[in-house]
């Protein structure tokens, strides 16, 4: 146990990236279909490394987790049911259970996400409006690469092309989120939050270039 509490960030990241890389490899082997099934379980295990890493361990940081969930999953949910912010778009198969159309994972990944991102520009020597911004870029950048994934993956899809305004509104809710993390000066690990989005960056932006 005391060897797992030393090195728990080394050994979270090594997970991380395994199951990205071996994500990687199956898709482009020709055993796509029985990777992307599997993409609850790698969100999970990343979300657990998460909780248990950055940590989520007091009610500040659960607080503004579950809000986040919770924006998340209701911009989702007017985004399926009505095309409000987003657009026109539905969620496949591969995302896991849903509630009304959105997946539970969905919510997750926007609250993950968003603290990440605070955590990685936490240390640079800016004014807190450049921070957000710079954190709130991030996350858009991610959803640019998962976005030209996302229906070859049965992830989802938009009727037609992706709108500008999915884009705009990402930028707006990320900025919110920043906002609130930093004005309540949440802080994590750093290096766990590096791994976790670079990683989902490399899985996303391989396929991009590659077009499998």
């Amino acid at each position: 146990m005391t060897f797992l509490k030393q090195h728990r960030t080394t050994i979270a990241v090594g997970i991380i990236w395994l199951f990205h890389i071996s994500g990687i490899i199956g898709i482009t082997l020709g055993f796509k279909d029985w990777f992307l099934t599997k993409t609850p379980l790698n969100l999970s295990i990343c979300l657990l490394l998460f909780v248990l890493v950055f940590p989520i361990n007091t009610l500040k940081k659960a607080g503004l987790f579950l809000l986040f969930f919770a924006m998340g999953m209701f911009a989702e949910w007017l985004g399926v049911n009505y095309g409000i912010l987003f657009g026109d778009y539905s969620y496949g198969e591969n995302f896991g259970p849903k509630l009304d159309g959105v997946p539970w994972l969905i919510g997750c990944f926007w609250a993950l996400l968003a603290c990440t991102t605070s955590s990685m520009v936490s240390s640079i020597n800016i004014p807190l409006w450049g921070k957000a911004i710079l954190a709130a870029g991030l996350m858009v950048i991610l959803d640019f690469f998962m976005e030209q994934n996302a229906p070859n993956f049965d992830f989802w899809e938009f009727e037609g092309h992706v709108p500008l305004q999915n884009y705009i509104t990402w930028f707006v809710l990320a900025l919110l989120m920043q906002l609130l993390l930093l004005t309540f000066r949440l802080k994590g690990n750093r290096t766990i939050s590096f791994h976790l989005y670079f990683a989902q960056l490399t899985f996303f932006g391989y396929f991009v270039l590659v077009n499998v």
